[in-house]
């Protein structure tokens, strides 16, 4: 099938690869162990070893009932005076795969090159939980470091949340609650292919509504999934295009794909964000794919996206924008 609808696009060698590559991981069945088993193997494929002058360590946060399991990436090496600057990164699966393996590949990498601590949240899925226990607890993981974060060796005030696709949702959706919390706001947002509306922004919808790798049938299914009842998908929390207003979100780094059924809401975020008057830059990835950061190691615009991912951060956390 993923062969079928690449061949209706003028796909790179790059991006060719990367879909032969994913379709040895197809699921056997639409059983939901099957998804996640298959989602799985194909994360460990892309997941290179721990590279070298990094520390992994593993938390729990308690929260309301709850324990919320939590990965940190952190240089190995002295902490600077002032504690590590962070990334809160959420993870993508639809909100119903994946967990704190599945963006590995991403979390430390970007531990190495932007010499700061990355915290993975490990936060509960779809369908057994549902909309918004996703976001919930999410929000919960940056109280915490609001609060807290020296703890972890995280200065509060120079986080920036990244999330890829379902994770770059909640990223979006984070930094609309976390305006109006006391505190240090939060000093940037990455969001990489994120969805952000309910229905996903025309053009993009209807003319890569087939696309490789993610379609729009693939997306409605995954809303289907974490929130069923149709009354919340005007909720800000799972559509932040739907917030009547942007104005006090940090700064924005969006990187979409050309090729890819969430295209527009990448850009129609970056435009909505401009003109609320909030530094907002857009990446554009030509003639590339959902989930394709993951092949960034193996080719050249995969590669250009995530060095342009890792240096914009960089420069928020410094407060350059």
């Amino acid at each position: 099938m993923e062969a079928v609808m690449a061949s209706a696009y003028q796909l790179s060698a790059e991006m060719q690869s990367f879909v032969r590559q994913c379709a040895l991981f197809e699921p056997t069945d639409d059983s939901l162990a099957e998804m996640r088993a298959a989602y799985d193997a194909l994360c460990r494929y892309f997941t290179p070893a721990l590279p070298d002058g990094l520390l992994c360590e593993e938390h729990v946060l308690p929260a309301a009932g709850r324990d919320i399991p939590l990965r940190l990436y952190r240089p190995a090496r002295t902490m600077p005076a002032a504690a590590w600057p962070g990334v809160l990164y959420l993870h993508g699966g639809g909100w119903m795969l994946g967990g704190l393996d599945s963006h590995a590949f991403i979390a430390a990498s970007l531990a190495r090159e932007c010499a700061a601590a990355v915290l993975v949240v490990d936060y509960r899925l779809a369908p057994e939980h549902v909309f918004p226990a996703a976001f919930d607890d999410c929000l919960a993981v940056w109280d915490m470091l609001r609060v807290d974060g020296l703890a972890l060796g995280i200065d509060p005030a120079r986080v920036v949340v990244a999330g890829d696709s379902a994770g770059g949702n909640l990223a979006a959706a984070l930094c609309l609650a976390a305006r109006d919390r006391q505190g240090p706001p939060l000093c940037g947002q990455a969001l990489i292919y994120p969805a952000l509306a309910a229905v996903p922004t025309e053009p993009a919808a209807s003319e890569h509504a087939a696309a490789p790798l993610l379609s729009r049938a693939d997306m409605a299914y995954y809303l289907a999934q974490y929130a069923p009842d149709p009354a919340m998908h005007a909720d800000p929390r799972l559509a932040p295009l739907a917030a009547p207003r942007l104005q006090g979100v940090p700064p924005a780094f969006v990187a979409v794909a050309e090729y890819d059924p969430l295209r527009d809401d990448g850009l129609r975020y970056v435009q909505r964000l401009q003109a609320s008057g909030v530094a907002a830059e857009c990446h554009l990835g030509h003639g590339l794919l959902h989930g394709c950061l993951r092949f960034w190691p193996q080719g050249m615009q995969t590669a250009r996206m995530y060095n342009a991912l890792a240096a914009a951060i960089t420069r928020m956390q410094a407060g350059q924008t």
